[in-house]
């Protein structure tokens, strides 16, 4: 690849992935603005997204595509999910992008750039889905390095210069005085000890699976009151609403009472209230990249994934616990290997997760 002979002016970002993805997109972000300053930049990404990368004042305009909406519109009635689409590209072609940064690994997506006419189109030809891109980088999965050193890849093919790496989430007032009444709300939070955020979810990107990628609850619960009765620390249980039960059966195996947080912020109070706290301990997914954003210490905890490729990035002083095992990391290419014990996280215990935290509380 190589460097536009005009710059861009207009350039466009698809990543239709979750929380994690769409972060490890903000070092693109910032280096496209440190290249080329006077640049517009549009982002297509589902709403939670959106939503969290909303305060983003780089970012000059989001396109919000939800495929499940799509496809909801589509069983009910197909005119009115024609209707629907062309609405979508209108609005996106109006914008007259001249180059699309398309990292969503879709054939339909880079068929949705060349289909408005974006002439310069520039991602990843994984399985041979890049046919209409004009620009490609093979490959054949992340593998060897971080997911954000494969995006940045993208702008040094076009010759730009690499400066920050740093993942960014500006929080808005709102979110910011949310996480500020939620504290003031609890006495404890405020008597100085240590406040710890623990979250056994994570991980929906998995979908069904995603139970491959949590440390079991009864470890969460035991890991909590250790720390409790060891440092004195106040526990914030935090995840969404799909993950409230789970939670729960980890309030409920403790014998000391948590504060509840759980299903009670959208995803950028989420944001706001990991700033708040000492520490977050979180398993490998979304949450651990929002508290790493967020600007938070976290301790996370992974499973088949390798986290030299999907871990906190910058690593900076962010902790990974994970069991030695020849096995492991079995997460390649996008693929799981078969595994019925899943012992990457069953045998990792408690005090092993402990001992490396209190050497940085």
């Amino acid at each position: 690849m190589h460097r536009p002979i005009h710059p861009p002016k207009k350039i466009l970002i698809i990543n239709i992935f979750g929380l994690g993805d769409v972060l490890f997109t903000t070092p693109v972000i910032s280096n496209i603005k440190s290249n080329y300053p006077d640049a517009y930049i549009g982002y297509i990404c589902n709403r939670r997204c959106a939503l969290l990368l909303g305060q983003n004042t780089k970012v000059n305009r989001f396109f919000i595509y939800e495929r499940d909406d799509f496809r909801e519109i589509y069983k009910a009635s197909k005119i009115a999910f024609i209707r629907k689409f062309r609405s979508f590209l209108r609005e996106v072609k109006n914008e007259k992008f001249d180059l699309v940064l398309d990292v969503s690994l879709s054939r339909g997506t880079s068929f949705l750039a060349w289909l408005i006419g974006i002439k310069q189109r520039v991602g990843f030809n994984y399985k041979r889905r890049g046919l209409f891109l004009n620009q490609q980088i093979p490959l054949k999965g992340y593998e060897n390095k971080h997911v954000v050193e494969y995006y940045l890849e993208l702008l040094r093919g076009l010759g730009a210069v690499i400066g920050s790496r740093e993942l960014e989430l500006p929080l808005g007032k709102d979110d910011l005085d949310w996480a500020e009444r939620f504290i003031s709300s609890h006495a404890q939070l405020s008597n100085g000890n240590p406040v710890i955020g623990l979250v056994p979810g994570g991980g929906a990107s998995w979908g069904a699976e995603s139970f491959y990628k949590r440390w079991p609850a009864p470890k969460y619960a035991k890991l909590a009151d250790k720390l409790i009765e060891k440092f004195s620390a106040t526990i914030i249980l935090m995840g969404d609403q799909s993950e409230l039960d789970l939670c729960k059966r980890v309030s409920e195996a403790m014998s000391h009472r948590p504060i509840m947080a759980c299903g009670q912020t959208n995803i950028s109070q989420f944001a706001a209230l990991a700033r708040k706290c000492s520490l977050m301990i979180v398993n490998d997914g979304g949450p651990l990249h929002v508290a790493v954003a967020a600007g938070t210490r976290t301790v996370s905890i992974f499973g088949p994934v390798d986290e030299n490729v999907y871990g906190p990035y910058p690593r900076g002083n962010h902790i990974v616990i994970k069991k030695e095992l020849a096995c492991r990391p079995c997460y390649r290419r996008f693929r799981r290997a078969r595994c019925e014990h899943i012992s990457c996280l069953n045998q990792l215990t408690v005090e092993e997760v402990l001992e490396r935290i209190a050497k940085i509380l």
